[in-house]
């Protein structure tokens, strides 16, 4: 019995070896050898497979060698060329390659497939055949009808070849279809899928996995691991697929947001411009009565329209600024308004505007007023100053520049100036009360009543508001780009929910249950080790610590770099991407749609698209 084990097994690894030595010859178009001990015995052959697995050429060679001296000093430099590499070589050496040594010319190709095939493949830090085995375990979970434990009994009925397809490619048949039974079709089912939709050869036979006791361990690693590099590729070919989405998606909000911007500057100039001719072309009235009324429809317009107006321009600057802070989060190049339509034009078209609004009022004030100029000098004079205040710091925010931490700064500065603009409110308010028992109803000395005083004042609170929101956002976006808006809305409910004792902390009991609620588990050494390691010298955990944890283990970065990279492996190493490259990564309709009608064509093609150029219009080039 021991012998027909021992000839099963090297019959086995003679044509899984074989295949995959074939496999790796045909990289070169090399003929394909059919006895291993025969073809190898010269020592050409496999120094032309080390320098296609080592990705060196090995210099000099006998190319045909006819004496015996010649083929020796062939393996001998195959030999040299693997040790060379740190592998260790065990009772084998040159003569026993010439005199054609079956067994040893198999374990020297079974430590190149261990070395050059499976040793990289790593796990949690296991290596080689541990971390193939738990690569193997971790993808079949799922599959309660699977269970790996070895690389021998546990792949005979085939379901767990069948497990690792599907789990990657599900769109490829349905696991649940097949026969568990049927171990021989099951088996052959999954030879023929990986070799035909995943370029995996097929380096098994299904009477070496079905039909034999206990299938050849080495064997089955060498094929298994043709798997792992194939599900690898097209987990690559995934990620690049969520960047260039991710980016996309970034473009588009960009744009929007920019068109957004344009329309609404376009229509603010457009009202101004409207509201200037009709002032102009509308005498003032000689009549007291008529006079009044005109003065009454430009303070319900102070009071109606121009509030509106004030608010949109709060808006529209913060936007502006927005734009700003969002193009140099993501690394774009600084977005500018089209021409016409930038704040220095829409200042013009503002300052005319002020300038128009004081000329009228004058000129109204002059038929009705019978009060006091000091009075009014008085007021106008503390209006104006608290008004510029207002309008200097309007246009610190709109205008606050450098990297997220200094704007954060900067704003904090501006919102400490809002308590001391509080009292010198209220010292303009007793001096409009004075005015206001001297029947002054009018101040033709300033255009800002009492009221815009105390809106625009409110504006100025809910811009510095929106805008310190704003920058908390987007330093929390810089360091969370992998994540959408509702994740950090989960993460941040739960951190409240599991905060009883409302002390905006978690202790380390309720760090756990959060982290639980979220699907998180770790056994209790890991959690400790974990918990020490985010609370430091605390017992608790803060909230930027709990949000940092969970970034920490979500995070996905999208460099200018990864980009490139990922659009040319999108476009499968082309200097070009197509549609259908771009639908085969998964992208949503609207992303594909999106990138089609945005990235320039190449010279003379219609459906090849210059990625390359279309990334160094959007990326700083410094």
């Amino acid at each position: 019995m021991a012998a027909v084990s021992a000839h099963t097994w090297e019959s086995v690894q003679q044509k899984t070896f074989t295949k995959w030595l074939n496999n790796k010859l045909s990289h070169r178009n090399i003929a394909p050898v059919e006895d291993l001990a025969r073809d190898l015995s010269d020592g050409t052959v496999l120094i032309q497979l080390l320098e296609i697995i080592g990705d060196t050429p090995l210099g000099n060679y006998n190319r045909n060698p006819r004496l015996r001296i010649q083929k020796v000093e062939n393996a001998n430099k195959a030999l040299d060329f693997v040790r060379y590499r740190s592998l260790e070589l065990t009772n084998i050496g040159a003569e026993d390659i010439v005199d054609k040594n079956a067994k040893l010319i198999l374990g020297l190709l079974w430590t190149l497939i261990l070395r050059f095939t499976i040793a990289e493949i790593n796990e949690e830090g296991l290596t080689a055949t541990d971390g193939l085995l738990l690569w193997c375990q971790r993808q079949t979970a799922p599959y309660p009808e699977v269970d790996v434990r070895d690389f021998t009994y546990s792949w005979q009925d085939g379901l767990a070849f069948c497990a690792l397809i599907h789990r990657h490619r599900p769109d490829l048949f349905n696991f649940y279809d097949l026969d568990l039974t049927d171990r021989h079709r099951n088996t052959a089912f999954a030879f023929e899928v990986a070799e035909k939709y995943l370029d995996i050869p097929r380096l098994l036979d299904v009477e070496d996995v079905c039909d034999v006791a206990k299938p050849d361990k080495r064997s089955i690693m060498t094929y298994v691991a043709q798997y792992f590099h194939a599900f690898s590729t097209l987990d690559r070919v995934d990620r690049a697929g969520r960047r260039v989405g991710k980016f996309a998606e970034v473009m588009q909000s960009v744009w929007d947001m920019g068109n957004d911007y344009e329309r609404r500057v376009r229509e603010l100039i457009s009202q101004i411009e409207g509201v200037q001719a009709q002032w102009q072309e509308e005498k003032l009235a000689n009549d007291y009565s008529s006079l009044k009324k005109q003065s009454t429809e430009f303070n319900a317009y102070k009071n109606t329209t121009k509030r509106k107006w004030i608010a949109e321009k709060h808006d529209l600057d913060t936007l502006l600024g927005n734009l700003k802070t969002k193009s140099k989060t993501y690394n774009l190049k600084p977005y500018e308004p089209s021409p016409g339509l930038q704040p220095e034009d829409l200042d013009a078209a503002w300052k005319c505007l002020c300038d128009t609004e004081i000329n009228r009022r004058k000129a109204i004030n002059r038929q009705l007023r019978t009060i006091k100029d000091q009075l009014m000098q008085e007021y106008a004079t503390l209006a104006d100053d608290f008004q510029e205040s207002l309008n200097r710091m309007s246009a610190e925010i709109a205008t606050l520049s450098g990297d997220l931490e200094t704007q954060l700064s900067l704003v904090n500065h501006l919102a400490a100036q809002v308590r001391p603009l509080e009292r010198q409110l209220q010292s303009i308010q007793q001096v409009n009360q004075r005015c206001q028992e001297a029947n002054i109803e009018e101040n033709d000395y300033t255009v800002f009543t009492m009221e815009d005083l105390v809106f625009d004042l409110s504006l100025l609170k809910q811009a510095l508001n929106k805008k310190l929101a704003f920058i908390e956002n987007q330093i929390v976006a810089r360091s969370m780009s992998n994540l959408t808006p509702a994740q950090l809305e989960e993460f941040e409910a739960t951190f409240r929910h599991f905060d009883r004792d409302q002390t905006n902390t978690l202790s380390e009991a309720e760090f756990k249950a959060s982290l639980e609620g979220l699907g998180q588990y770790f056994t209790d050494e890991e959690f400790r080790v974990m918990f020490r390691k985010v609370a430091g010298a605390t017992d608790w955990i803060t909230f930027e610590q709990f949000i940092n944890f969970l970034v920490s283990i979500t995070e996905d970065q999208t460099t200018p770099e990864q980009l490139r990279q990922s659009f040319k492996v999108v476009a499968g190493d082309k200097p070009y991407v197509t549609e259908m490259d771009l639908k085969m990564s998964q992208l949503p309709p609207p992303v594909v749609a999106y990138l089609v009608n945005h990235i320039p064509r190449r010279t003379g093609s219609k459906n090849e698209y210059d990625y390359q150029a279309y990334l160094d219009s959007v990326f700083h080039t410094s």
